[in-house]
């Protein structure tokens, strides 16, 4: 297995799984928030809800199989998923079924903009958690970065995989509306401050002794 997954970082481990957890539970539950809403949802999750719309299933179950499909297109490009990679992929779609069960839908304007914002707000600060887990990037980045790697530029190669996502999620009949801009416009600026303040860079490894003069 370690040949396929990335080593473990050789610090703060137990630290590192706990935020990693924590914060996949909580940007799961953030989408099923704003799944919730009802005002237009983040790409991936248009075309998730696209899917859902079209073939059956629920779309946590859709953010699954979506994600096992990317991280498959991870073989050509030779990226190495870690345990957070995989634990991405079924972590957060089977968290977003749950709150879709568990929380009831809002009835009112001002209800259902207060549970986007929510959802917003949380997805940052779960962002910061998971990637700063350092434990391996989420699917979809890992395949931009990756792409990015042999010589593209990170942002073109992340907003075309981004509006190719959407785009088809809209054509499938998933949601596109204020809530997709806000989450644009607003996960830029947030996760800017979420992810350094959450990065658990490793910590050097301390020196051996000196060798004693011959």
């Amino acid at each position: 297995m370690s040949r396929f997954l990335l080593p473990l970082p050789g610090d703060r481990l137990l630290l590192r799984i706990g935020l990693l957890y924590a914060g996949l539970l909580l940007f799961g539950a953030s989408h099923g928030l704003m799944l919730l809403a009802g005002l237009g949802v983040p790409p991936w999750d248009v075309l998730h809800q696209g899917l859902s719309r079209t073939f059956g299933l629920q779309v946590g179950t859709w953010s699954i199989l979506v994600g096992a499909v990317v991280l498959l297109l991870w073989l050509p490009i030779r990226q190495r998923p870690g345990l957070g990679t995989v634990s991405n992929v079924l972590v957060i779609g089977l968290t977003i079924n749950a709150t879709l069960a568990l929380v009831p839908a809002p009835t009112g304007g001002a209800a259902r903009v207060t549970l986007l914002l929510a959802g917003v707000a949380l997805a940052a600060v779960a962002s910061g958690a998971y990637i700063g887990a350092g434990l391996g990037p989420g699917p979809r980045d890992g395949l931009s970065t990756g792409l990015a790697a042999r010589g593209h530029s990170l942002r073109a190669v992340r907003t075309t995989v981004e509006v190719s996502a959407l785009a088809l999620g809209w054509l499938l009949g998933g949601s596109v509306g204020a809530g997709t801009v806000v989450f644009a416009l607003a996960m830029g600026p947030l996760t800017h401050w979420t992810i350094p303040a959450m990065n658990l860079a490793e910590r050097p490894r301390p020196a051996g002794p000196a060798p004693l003069a011959a």
